[in-house]
């Protein structure tokens, strides 16, 4: 048996048929929906995580790539958290090899919160003292899920006082269409108002009023509820 499929066995013993019926749901997975076929086994997060730290230290990056080519979304997300977990303990060399096997396969890091449970931690955690032109050719890939990858991994940077990358790809991505990319752009916006509100009202000020309505919501979230309505009544429909 390949350790691949020793960790799937281990991971599907937790499995909730129950709540596997209300993630199809909440994830959209319905024909034409972001998650269209995702399919899952009702294993919350947490329970992934202990098994995925069960496995960090024996296990090589490559040997995990039967999981993020599996169809179930929890073997995914498996994959990617041991990556997670190697990443953090790993040296150069092995940050390295990570990185690029994330990046080579992000047609597999496909729904949101598997970008969101990995992409600070390893690709912005990469690029932390790089070039970060990796995060703009992600942006401007036209891929919605290396779209999301980009603005999340600068939520490392957002951490560490660091907003010029958050900024500047949020302007790229100012006019998506997609709301999963509108609620990205937004979060990281609050993130930064969060750490210095002068910053996002310096940036919202020119932007607000051509600014997706999710985005702007999502950005606003932590303003007083008059701050809110200033920005939301000039807001585009």
């Amino acid at each position: 048996m390949s350790v691949a499929q020793e960790m799937r066995d281990h991971l599907l013993t937790l499995a909730d048929p129950a709540k596997a019926l209300v993630l199809q749901g909440f994830f959209k997975t319905a024909k034409g929906a972001y998650g269209e076929g995702d399919r899952f086994a009702g294993i919350p997060v947490p329970k992934t995580r202990s098994v995925a730290k069960l496995y960090v230290r024996s296990v090589d990056p490559e040997d995990v790539l039967p999981l993020l080519s599996d169809a179930i979304h929890e073997c995914r997300l498996l994959a990617l958290l041991v990556w997670v977990g190697q990443f953090s303990k790993g040296d150069e060399s092995l940050r390295e090899r990570i990185y690029n096997l994330y990046l080579s396969n992000t047609d597999k890091i496909n729904n949101w919160d598997l970008v969101d449970l990995s992409a600070y931690q390893i690709v912005g955690e990469y690029l932390a003292n790089k070039d970060r032109a990796p995060l703009y050719r992600l942006a401007e890939s036209g891929n919605l899920w290396e779209q999301r990858i980009s603005i999340v991994a600068t939520w490392k940077y957002i951490r560490e006082g660091r907003f010029d990358d958050t900024l500047c790809l949020a302007d790229k991505l100012l006019q998506h269409p997609h709301d999963l990319i509108q609620k990205a752009v937004g979060w990281m916006l609050r993130e930064v108002g969060k750490r210095d509100k002068d910053v996002l009202c310096r940036f919202l000020e020119l932007r607000y009023s051509v600014m997706p309505r999710t985005m702007l919501r999502y950005a606003i979230e932590k303003f007083t509820p008059e701050e809110r309505a200033f920005f939301m009544r000039k807001s585009q429909p």
